[in-house]
């Protein structure tokens, strides 16, 4: 059996577009007729551009070899054209291609993937969900639930009420290409607010989980968590740029917070350098980026020596959210996985058959493959038709936030 062809599908992600403004899906499919999906995250460059790039890498080191050959495949398109460093298009673009290959050979096996990469060993699978406006409201609308306590309260209480054990939200403000930075005075009060109101909300039925997108220097950083120490968060979410673990491990060191981090790196090689320095201890991998599934298994069990937990990242489509499933089914150094609410809403009607959450929880899927369909039909209706990339950040340095 060898792959035969490959199809994309660049899928605008309607209101109230929970997940982001568009998916990228991509089909594999064998000469036997064995079909297997795969998705990328990336916002790097324009989601169609990447599509053909897609297309381009599976010509050249997937179409007319065996599904099963996937730790070639990822060598060869991690060194093509001298390079064998990371980047984030072409970890993306690996992270589809070898998503939809483990697919094909789960089918083949009559086997789910996490049956493959070891065997299950969680039942079930803990998430959190974001605090988004009413479904009614788009989640790039300007909303009281992003900035004012009450509404933050409110939206955390909704979600415990659905059965979630977790809730992240991040107030800081604005993110621009110019962080890291200081905080200014009004978002450390703005921050501090929002998560006491979180918190006398939902009591110990929820953790609390700070986000920040990068945004600080280490010393603000420092400032900053010493203001949400008492509210005793799970975790700061990558509290500086992506770029200097040295950084973030003085961060680490600062606080009695767990930091967290991962969502824009790729290939274990950037998560070595993550653990090694002591920058994080709860590892927020994409499987749609990092290098796809054996490249996350192999980062789950270098995060095991270091007594790092697993939190997979999703900001995407619902086949990443398959992939985040199926290598936390097999990790037992799992702690909860990112749910787009309750994979519901798009993220339900874009699959043949949707992700089964049950009281704030996955239960992971014992169909062959990656045990999701997308149904092609809808990805075809919903054409990604806009010229903004997946996520932007201000142009303009963030003087008075």
């Amino acid at each position: 059996m060898k792959v035969a062809g490959i199809e994309t599908f660049v899928v605008g992600n309607p209101p109230p577009r929970h997940g982001g403004r568009y998916f990228i899906f991509v089909k594999l499919v064998t000469d036997t007729g064995v079909t297997g999906v795969g998705e990328i995250y990336t916002a790097t460059y324009s989601p169609h551009l990447v599509a053909q790039m897609a297309v381009e890498v599976a010509e050249r080191h997937v179409i007319g070899r065996e599904p099963w050959r996937i730790e070639a495949m990822t060598r060869e398109v991690y060194g093509r054209g001298y390079s064998l460093r990371p980047d984030l298009t072409t970890g993306g673009i690996v992270s589809g291609l070898e998503m939809a290959m483990w697919d094909i050979c789960g089918k083949e096996a009559g086997k789910p993937v996490h049956e493959l990469l070891g065997g299950r060993v969680h039942e079930r699978l803990r998430c959190y969900t974001y605090l988004y406006p009413p479904s009614d409201v788009d989640v790039y609308a300007d909303h009281p639930v992003y900035s004012d306590p009450d509404a933050a309260a409110e939206a955390a209480v909704r979600a415990v009420e659905q059965g979630f054990t977790g809730v992240k939200f991040d107030p800081a403000g604005r993110y621009t290409v110019y962080d890291g930075r200081q905080p200014a005075l009004e978002a450390i009060d703005r921050s501090e607010k929002m998560v006491r109101a979180v918190r006398e909300a939902v009591g110990t039925r929820a953790d609390i989980l700070f986000g920040t997108h990068g945004q600080f220097t280490a010393s603000g950083a420092i400032r900053l968590a010493r203001r949400l120490e008492p509210y005793d968060p799970l975790w700061f979410e990558e509290p500086v740029p992506p770029d200097s673990p040295d950084e973030m491990a003085k961060v680490a060191r600062a606080t009695s917070i767990p930091i967290s981090a991962g969502e824009r790196l790729t290939s274990k090689y950037e998560f070595h350098r993550l653990l090694s320095t002591g920058a994080a201890s709860i590892i927020q991998m994409n499987l749609g980026r990092c290098g796809g599934l054996l490249e996350a298994k192999k980062i789950a069990g270098m995060c095991e020596v270091f007594h790092a937990q697993l939190a997979p990242h999703l900001y995407c489509g619902p086949v990443v959210g398959a992939a985040n499933i199926q290598l936390a089914a097999c990790s037992p150094n799992f702690l909860i996985l990112e749910s787009i609410q309750r994979w519901d809403g798009f993220h339900a009607r874009i699959l043949k058959k949707p992700i089964r959450f049950e009281d704030g929880f996955v239960i992971p899927s014992d169909e062959p493959g990656l045990g999701v369909e997308l149904d092609e039909d809808v990805a075809r209706a919903h054409p990604y038709t806009g010229a903004q990339l997946g996520l932007e950040m201000g142009e303009t340095p963030a003087v008075l936030q």
